[in-house]
């Protein structure tokens, strides 16, 4: 990882050796796939986050917020954004 611009699954193969690292990352990656098909699918429906808001009935900060990370949504919630997008959540423990 010696070269400047090193590709990002360089990186993250490197990071992924630190067992602290790889933890949290494991921990953390299922909201962010979840935030990543929310965005996916409003971006691929040409849908801005304030119009999502409206038909969840929030306000645009809150779907900011939930597509950023910082907001913590419940089952519900997501579940009122993906009918809002024309889709479904669904859960599955392995």
């Amino acid at each position: 990882m010696s070269k400047a611009g090193a590709k990002f699954f360089e990186v993250k193969e490197f990071l992924m050796k630190d067992e602290e690292f790889k933890a949290e990352y494991e921990k953390l990656k299922p909201r962010y796939e979840v935030i990543s098909q929310i965005i996916e699918a409003r971006t691929s429906q040409n849908i801005t986050q304030e119009e999502l808001a409206l038909r969840v009935g929030t306000q645009k900060s809150t779907i900011s917020r939930l597509e950023s990370g910082t907001y913590n949504p419940s089952l519900d919630f997501l579940s009122k954004v993906a009918r809002s997008l024309g889709k479904e959540v669904q859960v599955t423990l392995k």
